[in-house]
């Protein structure tokens, strides 16, 4: 490199710029503390809150009412998740008092999606917006209103505010669950829940770590150092398609083909049971595995259908959740009783031929022998044709996996963002399962996508008894019809805290509704000046993290923690729980007492999470307000130590399966495994009619893109995979300068060197990924780590960095039936699969 004089005198004066700047952000607590000086204000403990599932500790340092500093709070008990956070938390001035900050209500003037506004007063405003939503629900309905609301860890107070309204008010609402693609499916299908997890301390007490699709390096920043931990205490076997983050950091590496993690949890689990490395005691005392299923219907047997037990079937009454199954002994057929996980002698491999109260005779067979016969088509050899990994390490993996106590299998989310994601799920649960690997400390199964999961019950607030709300996924939404979509439609989006025109599946769809008038009132409450707000009807500027109080959780560790404000909201932003207040006294003014309307906001924030602490169950019992202002408190649990151990109760304890997923009662989530125990068996008849009663592998696409038009098998030959950014929280950054500048400032797609090469492409090229639905464009990055046959987008760019183009343009609202069967809000549900999308790529026009 050629150095002139001009250019070393740049490099002398940024290095004097930099010299100069103030990096106490970098510095430990303690020292930041020290440093202080005599004119700085105050320094506040708040939560950095956006859909991370980080829930990170920050201390705001206050100067003449400013944030001046933030910095890890550093102040959790246990000294293993201290400190937590990432560049993105030290950054968010950035966004506080960058360039997008809204400032106050905004009313569209221009076309929608031409940013045109006028400033409004939030009298204005609310006066504008409750008109609208009066008329269109004289017009069409209370439910032609609907609410998303986003990721509930992220602030209990506030976003439970638009339920509320919601529900007063009677619309209709999407949970952000489903809407976001985040909701695994497996959960409810085998244990009835929503989802469960180890709390990330608890990673290191595994002794064998086994991860699907999570490429927690990147994504999990503040945990990702248990994971190291986890490895230095065992083996860590990473299986990725791709050669990510974390397949660089794994004991062991496991390529295997996109999608083909069925066939591979299918795989191990036949070598474990034919060599008798499975838990026998576990499996006839916790799951179905002993249980009798009928070999002409492939039913369950119910004990009221058998000559010797239905007299004693008939004599017992169970709740209308459950079922009376039937095992067999050294008897014959017995009773099983769905609330009681009391050891049984049931005989586990077997089958017997057993008379009906018919008069009829039916053969049986237990689950575990029909499993089984069902493993025989996944021998070794064709396990390793489907995944293209060699059958000797399939098989000394297994045997690793089954002998190295405790086993914890994480499952990400960009391996269950597919069709028959579900499959995956069921498929690699078998591995705790059938190792006894569940309910103990380092062990079980994992998913951690995203802060839905509700820790405690918040119903008090939430779910008021004289409201009433319309759950509607949001996939019926874009596609305008679906089991629960309101007869004459959604005509007004009311929404916080998400970026749907940008985030959310076929996001042009959105756009065209509302272009052509279809969708005539869009309600965006944000702090940011996103793409959504730009296509919204009415803008309201909303209260940051630091400028409001709140009550959050996440899954990744077991603490409740405060928002609390370090600043006053700037400009004239205002928190949801005002915004919800002042439409509730528009729309009704009966309903306007449900939002404490004779306190201030910030006080009636503080007296809801007092209300809520106190009304919020055993897992909030004896935790205060007072104990959360001086920091991090853990939420109770049965497990020793109140430790995030995914049914500890059920295994230690004895409770039958599943422990209750909030907010629904547990009569909603329990019908899910009727027989009170874990189920791998499913007998609902569109599970037997599609041949998905036990785990299996299916074909990607056959499904969903083949079926709909089989010429795209030749058209479009690359799977399209959205990833997450290590610079962004989904859209939430997408506009800090900081990140931005890491990146270069461009938007990228990744290809494998050889697919490049085939399509005459080069590293730099402008490049449009393409498809029948849509396009976005982006700068080519080849990457050796990138399978071939993948185009791999890392997601969240606001469309004004993509030529107002969208990624998600690219990807189809994709419904799997069985999704459909059963109806609970944000636990079984039609869910999003971004990862089920073929694509091209081809040089751009400039």
């Amino acid at each position: 490199m050629k150095l002139e004089r001009r250019d070393f005198l740049k490099l002398g004066l940024a290095a004097t710029a930099l010299s100069a700047l103030d990096l106490r952000f970098l510095r430990p607590m303690d020292g930041a503390r020290a440093a202080a000086s005599a004119s700085l204000e105050q320094v506040i403990r708040s939560t950095c809150s956006p859909n991370c599932t980080g829930a990170c500790g920050f201390m705001a340092q206050v100067n003449d009412g400013r944030i001046t500093t933030l910095i890890q709070s550093a102040d959790y008990p246990e000294a293993e998740y201290n400190p937590r956070g990432c560049l993105r938390g030290l950054s968010m001035m950035n966004l506080i008092y960058g360039k997008d900050r809204l400032k106050y209500p905004l009313i569209r003037t221009g076309p929608r999606g031409s940013g045109e506004f006028r400033k409004a007063t939030w009298d204005e405003a609310l006066d504008y917006t409750a008109a609208r939503l009066k008329d269109i629900m004289a017009k069409y309905g209370s439910e032609a209103v609907a609410v998303t609301v986003q990721v509930p860890g992220t602030g209990y107070v506030q976003k439970g505010a638009f339920v509320r309204l919601a529900a007063l008010a009677n619309w209709s609402i999407h949970h952000g669950y489903d809407q976001n693609g985040d909701l695994p499916m497996f959960w409810p299908m085998t244990f009835g829940v929503q989802t469960e997890e180890l709390e990330s301390l608890e990673w290191p007490n595994a002794r064998y770590t086994m991860v699907f699709g999570s490429n927690i390096i990147q994504t999990r920043l503040p945990d990702a150092k248990q994971l190291i931990e986890a490895k230095k205490r065992g083996k860590l076997v990473v299986f990725d398609p791709d050669f990510c983050a974390t397949s660089a950091k794994a004991d062991e590496w496991v390529a295997l083909k996109p999608d083909s993690d069925a066939a591979m949890g299918l795989g191990l689990a036949r070598v474990i049971i034919d060599r008798n490395l499975y838990d026998a005691a576990f499996l006839r005392d916790f799951t179905d595995m002993p249980l009798l299923v009928r070999r002409d219907t492939g039913k369950r047997l119910r004990a009221g259908e058998v000559k010797a037990l239905a007299a004693a079937a008939a004599a017992v009454k169970v709740p209308e959740y459950r079922d009376q199954f039937v095992f067999l002994n050294g008897s014959g057929p017995a009773l099983l009783n769905p609330e009681d996980l009391g050891p049984i002698d049931a005989r586990l491999d077997a089958e017997a031929t057993v008379d009906l109260a018919d008069g009829t005779r039916v053969e049986v067979e237990t689950v575990f022998r029909a499993l089984k016969r069902w493993l025989a088509d996944y021998s070794l050899e064709r396990v390793a044709e489907l995944t293209a990994v060699p059958a000797e390490q399939i098989q000394r993996i297994a045997i690793e996996a089954a002998t190295s106590k405790p086993l914890h299998v994480i499952y990400g989310a960009s391996n269950y963002q597919w069709y028959h994601g579900d499959l995956k799920g069921r498929a690699l649960a078998l591995l705790p399962v059938l190792t006894g690997n569940i309910g103990a400390s380092g062990a079980g199964i994992s998913t951690y996508a995203g802060q839905y999961r509700i820790r405690f019950d918040l119903d008090h607030w939430w779910l008021p008894p004289e409201g009433k709300l319309n759950w509607v996924p949001y996939l019926y939404f874009l596609q305008g019809h679906g089991k629960r979509y309101p007869e004459k439609g959604i005509k007004a989006m009311f929404g916080g805290w998400g970026n749907p025109f940008d985030q959310h599946n076929m996001a042009n769809r959105l756009k065209d509704r509302c272009a052509s008038g279809d969708i005539e009132l869009v309600v965006t409450f944000d702090f940011q000046m996103t793409t959504s707000c730009q296509w919204s009807d009415v803008v309201f500027p909303a209260a940051s993290w630091y400028e409001n109080y709140d009550l959050t959780a996440t899954i990744l560790h077991p603490y409740l923690q405060l928002q609390q404000p370090a600043i006053a909201p700037l400009f004239d932003s205002r928190s949801a729980l005002e915004l919800a207040r002042g439409l509730a006294k528009r729309l009704d003014p009966g309903i306007e007492k449900y939002f404490y309307p004779e306190l201030e906001p910030q006080a009636a924030a503080l007296k809801v999470i007092e209300d809520m602490l106190a009304k919020g169950g055993a897992e909030t019992r004896g935790i205060t307000l007072e104990m959360l202002k001086k920091g991090p408190v853990r939420v109770h649990s049965s497990a020793p130590g109140d430790r995030q151990i995914p049914f500890h109760e059920q295994i230690h304890d004895r409770v039958p399966f599943p422990p209750r997923s909030y907010p629904p009662p547990l009569k909603a989530t329990a019908r899910f495994v009727r027989s009170g125990r874990i189920e791998f068996y499913k007998d609902e008849d569109l599970f037997l009619r599609e041949g998905e009663q036990l785990p299996c592998h299916k074909e990607t696409f056959a499904d969903t893109e083949y079926r709909v038009d089989p010429t795209v098998r030749d058209k479009y030959k690359l799977r399209f995979v959205t990833k997450n950014s290590l610079y962004r929280v989904h859209s939430t950054h997408s506009n800090n300068v900081w990140m931005n500048e890491l990146q270069g400032h461009q938007p990228k797609v990744f290809l494998n060197a050889q697919d490049a090469a085939e399509r005459r492409l080069e590293p730099g090229h402008l490049v449009e990924v393409y498809n029948n639905r849509g396009k976005t464009r982006a700068t080519l990055v080849l990457d050796p780590g990138c399978r071939r046959g993948t185009a791999i987008f890392e997601q969240g760019w606001w469309a004004k960095y993509l030529h107002n183009e969208s990624y998600n343009s690219l990807t189809m609202h994709w419904i799997k039936p069985l999704h459909e069967i059963y109806f609970v809000p944000g636990i079984w549900s039609p869910t999003s699969v971004w990862n089920e999308c073929l694509v091209e790529v081809r040089r751009a026009e400039a």
